[in-house]
């Protein structure tokens, strides 16, 4: 078999298996899909969903009287008509100070091919506010929690000192009650619950504004992450298990709210999917070395043995696809790696010999399939690692072939003599 014609063999074989990479993708990227959308709806209901704590209101209701006057026709007489008229006024007022301190706790489930970022949160709040208005009136009190849904246990709303929890009955996931007040009082409002919830935590301050602020927030996870629009903490400091951090301001004006975005793992679902999409860029590579090594020592491979190598090679993602939802995906990934090497050397020591097996096919396929693969668990690094490996195959290839010359391996036209160059004259004593 000329050259040409093995070259046009393994291209095809390569189209071929990119082609069912690329169905298999597909397939693992809808399966994934599928469960995320029956699934999502089912945590949420059971466990929580994220949730985002916002402030209490103070809202100041006052009234005032006025005598309105009017003229009317008695009789066939203009008589003036005085009434008082009561009218009713509310304003938002501020927070004096807010102290929050709030523990996460992560708590990753697993259900098939999804990984589920749940936590159970502890909350305790206390705000303040002070009657600085010169009238008396009423301050209705309105506490909101973060979802109207959840399941918020140990529940204490303690105005004062005097714990209303009991007594009061939410609508549409809100509470609250009235208080009379006086110029100079002040009301005290402490709130404290256990919910659980998924993915994020944040609170976001009324109006944008943040007075005598100071959230503490402890968690038992190490990987924090904030989210896009969330302020970073003033300080923080590492625990024994997780993270203090503390949220501090004595005046701030921002549209910005405060919130921890909870662990999650690696999805296998969607690694097997980014997998099986990248696979087709190893397996060039790995075809490129063992072409330039055949072709080097005058070993014949056909066209036929890169379709089974191409198969051991598509055998790891099949595998591993369809192991990552029953097993650790790190469990899944070795056992893959392992049978699909075990495939292409046992194979390759029938077809080529034990030493070519081993040594060059076994490290290529470890480099190049193993190694590209294990990529895809380093979040981000992926183009990194295909550039590192091409970078590689071509310091390889281009060392492997740096002698070799072309031009007298090129096939002669029929007929054609090759030309010898004449030697070098004898110079002359």
């Amino acid at each position: 078999m000329s050259s040409t014609v093995r070259i046009i063999g393994i291209v095809f074989v390569f189209i071929i298996a990119s082609i069912a990479w690329m169905i298999l993708g597909g397939t693992m990227g809808s399966r994934t899909s599928d469960v995320s959308s029956r699934l999502d709806g089912a945590v949420d209901n059971l466990w929580g969903s994220g949730q985002d704590q916002r402030p209490p209101d103070f809202v100041f209701h006052w009234t005032t009287e006025r005598e309105d006057v009017r003229t009317e026709t008695t009789n066939g007489k203009l008589v003036k008509v005085r009434n008082t008229v009561v009218e009713q006024h509310q304003k938002t007022m501020s927070i004096e100070s807010t102290t929050i301190d709030v523990k996460l706790d992560s708590d990753l489930r697993r259900k098939g091919l999804m990984w589920f970022s749940l936590y159970d949160a502890a909350v305790s709040a206390d705000w303040t506010y002070t009657h600085n208005e010169p009238i008396t009136g009423t301050i209705a009190v309105g506490f909101a929690f973060p979802t109207p849904y959840g399941l918020y246990d140990d529940f204490k709303f303690i105005i004062n000192g005097t714990d209303y929890a009991a007594s009061l009955s939410p609508t549409d996931g809100r509470v609250g009650m009235n208080l009379p007040v006086r110029p100079g009082d002040k009301i005290a409002l402490h709130v404290q619950y256990k919910t659980r919830g998924s993915d994020y935590w944040s609170y976001t301050p009324a109006q944008g504004v943040l007075t005598n602020f100071k959230l503490s927030m402890h968690t038992n996870f190490v990987d924090i992450d904030y989210p896009q629009s969330g302020l970073s903490p003033s300080d923080k400091a590492r625990t024994k298990d997780g993270w203090q951090l503390n949220w501090t301001f004595t005046q701030v004006v921002t549209g910005r709210g405060i919130g921890m975005l909870t662990p999650t793992r690696l999805q296998p679902g969607e690694l097997a999917a980014e997998m099986s999409f990248g696979a087709p860029v190893s397996l060039l590579f790995f075809f490129v070395i063992i072409y330039v090594l055949a072709s080097l020592r005058k070993i014949s491979i056909h066209p036929f043995n890169y379709l089974l190598i191409a198969a051991a090679f598509f055998a790891f993602h099949l595998l591993f696809a369809y192991t990552a939802d029953r097993l650790p995906v790190e469990g899944a990934f070795a056992l893959a790696s392992v049978v699909s090497v075990v495939l292409v050397v046992s194979y390759l020591r029938l077809v080529v010999s034990a030493r070519f097996a081993l040594v060059e096919a076994g490290l290529a396929q470890l480099v190049y399939l193993v190694g590209f693969s294990l990529a895809h668990f380093a979040v981000g690094f992926t183009g990194l690692a295909i550039t590192i490996l091409a970078i590689i195959t071509l310091f390889l290839v281009m060392q492997l072939t740096g002698r070799v010359r072309f031009k007298e391996l090129a096939p002669r036209a029929p007929g054609s003599v090759l030309q010898t160059p004449a030697p070098s004259p004898t110079p002359r004593a």
